[in-house]
C-alpha cells in the first residue's frame, strides 16, 4: 500500500493532459494490454505497472480501460476497444443500433450533411458518418470534444467529421442540410426531467429545428406529450424491447403532429397521424397482450386495441385483452387461464398444484416486488407459468397464463 501511495498523481488533477497522454505511443501500448483486465483485480494492476509508467498515466488507462468494457453494449466490442469514453459520455451515448437507424432515416430525407449540436463522445456522428453523411460535431465542453475526435480519428472517419469546441447557440447552421440536437438531460442531482432544464432548452433546440430544412431533436422518452410542438413527428424507439430515447423530426418528408413507435432490430413502426381516442374498456378475456413500451409511450394501445378487436380491463393499465388471437411484432401475447383477486396464498396454492417451478412475473398498477413474490412461492416442479399483478376495473388481480408461441398464434 505504501508504494502505490507514494506513486500517487500530485498536483490538481488535469484531465484533458492525461487524456492526451493516453493518445502518445506509450498511453496507446498502455491500453492496448488492458483489454481484457479484471477490474477486481485493479490495485495489483495498478501496483504493476507503476513500476514502469507514470502513476497518472497509469490511472487515466485503468479509468478508460473500464469505460470501454462498460461501453461495449452501446458500441460493441470492435468499436468500444478503439474508442475514448468520458463517464458522461458512456451513460449519455446512442447506442450503435438507434444512431444507425436515425441515420437512415436523415439519409433516406436527402441530407447529406448534418450539425450535431451537443454531439458528446460522438457517438451519433460517427453513425451518420458511416451513413455516408458529413458532420460538423460540436460541443462546449474541451475534454468531450477532444473524446469525440479521438474517437472519428480511431474509426477513420475524420475525413467526414469536423469537431468544434464551441457554444451550440453560436453555430450558424446553414451551410448544413440538417441539425441534430441532443440536449443534456442531467446535472448535478441526476436526470432532469422537465424539458426547459435541458442543456439548451427544448425551446431554443426546436427553434433551432425549425430554421433547418431538416431536424432532430433527441428527448427523454418520458417527455409530457404536451410539450411537443405540433410542428414535430414525434417518434418513440425501442432496442430489444427497451424504450431507448424519443426523437422529435421535422421538416420535408415528415408528418408533423403525429406519433410514431419503431422497435428495434426489426424496425417494426406503428404510428398514427394524431392522438388517438381511449379505447374500450371491458372484462379480461382469453389473451392478453402487453405492448411495446414505445407504443405505450407513443400512446398507440388504442391502435393495438383496433387491431386484436380488444379492449382494455383497466383504463389505467396499458395491457389489451381480446378473445381472439393476435400476433404482432408491437406486442407479446399470453393467453390467460385463471383470474383471481390479489392474494399471495392463494397464488401459492395454484402454482404447487401446477407443479410450477419457473415463474415470470409481470406488473402494471401493482406495487409489489417481483423477486420478493418469486421468494415467497417457495416455487418446485417441472412446468412454467406467468402470473401478472394488475389492476382489473381498479381492483387488485392476479393473472395467470402461458405466451402464446408456435404457429398456432398466426395473424388474425
Amino acid at each position: 500500500m505504501g508504494r502505490v501511495n507514494a506513486l500517487a498523481p500530485t498536483g490538481p488533477p488535469d484531465p484533458l493532459a492525461d487524456f492526451r497522454a493516453l493518445r502518445t505511443p506509450e498511453g496507446t501500448e498502455l491500453l492496448a494490454g488492458l483489454r481484457s483486465y479484471d477490474p477486481a483485480t485493479e490495485l495489483a494492476t495498478a501496483t504493476r505497472l507503476r513500476r514502469t509508467h507514470p502513476a497518472a498515466l497509469v490511472s487515466a488507462a485503468l479509468g478508460q480501460a473500464r469505460l470501454r468494457q462498460r461501453a461495449v453494449a452501446k458500441f460493441g466490442a470492435e468499436d468500444a476497444h478503439r474508442m475514448f469514453f468520458t463517464p458522461n459520455g458512456v451513460e449519455q451515448a446512442t447506442r450503435t443500433s438507434v444512431a444507425g437507424y436515425r441515420a437512415r432515416r436523415f439519409t433516406d430525407a436527402g441530407v447529406r450533411g448534418v450539425a450535431d449540436l451537443c454531439c458528446g463522445i460522438g457517438g451519433d456522428a460517427i453513425a451518420l458518418a458511416r451513413a455516408g453523411i458529413s458532420v460538423l460535431a460540436v460541443d462546449r465542453d474541451p475534454l468531450t470534444a477532444e473524446v469525440a475526435r479521438a474517437n472519428a480519428a480511431a474509426l477513420g472517419l475524420d475525413a467526414l467529421i469536423e469537431v468544434r469546441c464551441a457554444d451550440v447557440t453560436e453555430i450558424d447552421t446553414s451551410p448544413y442540410d440538417a441539425v441534430f440536437v441532443d440536449p443534456a438531460r442531467r446535472g448535478g442531482r441526476g436526470r432532469i426531467f422537465d424539458p426547459e432544464a435541458y442543456s439548451p432548452p427544448l425551446s431554443w433546440a426546436t427553434e433551432a429545428a425549425l430554421k433547418a430544412p431538416v431536424a432532430a431533436l433527441k428527448i427523454a422518452p418520458g417527455v409530457p406529450h404536451e410539450a411537443i410542438g405540433p410542428q414535430a413527428e414525434a417518434e418513440w424507439i425501442s432496442d430489444g424491447g427497451d424504450v431507448k430515447e424519443a426523437v422529435l423530426w421535422f421538416g420535408e418528408g415528415f408528418e408533423a403532429g403525429s406519433f410514431r413507435a419503431t422497435l428495434l432490430p426489426s424496425g417494426a413502426t406503428l404510428s398514427a397521424p394524431a392522438v388517438l381516442p381511449a379505447p374500450p374498456v371491458g372484462p379480461v378475456g382469453r389473451y392478453l397482450y402487453e405492448p411495446d413500451g414505445a407504443v405505450i409511450r407513443a400512446h398507440l394501445v388504442a391502435g393495438i386495441v383496433e387491431r386484436c378487436h380488444g379492449r382494455l380491463f383497466d383504463e389505467m393499465i396499458a395491457y389489451v385483452t381480446s378473445d381472439e388471437l393476435y400476433d404482432s411484432p408491437y406486442t407479446a401475447g399470453y393467453e390467460i387461464t385463471d383470474q383471481l383477486p390479489f392474494n399471495t396464498k392463494r397464488l401459492k396454492a395454484l402454482l404447487r398444484e401446477r407443479e410450477v417451478g419457473v415463474l415470470t412475473v409481470k406488473k402494471r398498477g401493482s406495487g409489489v416486488e417481483p423477486e420478493e413474490l418469486r421468494r415467497k412461492m417457495k416455487l418446485q416442479g417441472p412446468n412454467a407459468a406467468t402470473v401478472f399483478l394488475t389492476r382489473v376495473a381498479n381492483v387488485p388481480t392476479m393473472l395467470i397464463g402461458r405466451p402464446v408461441t408456435g404457429p398456432e398464434a398466426a395473424l388474425r
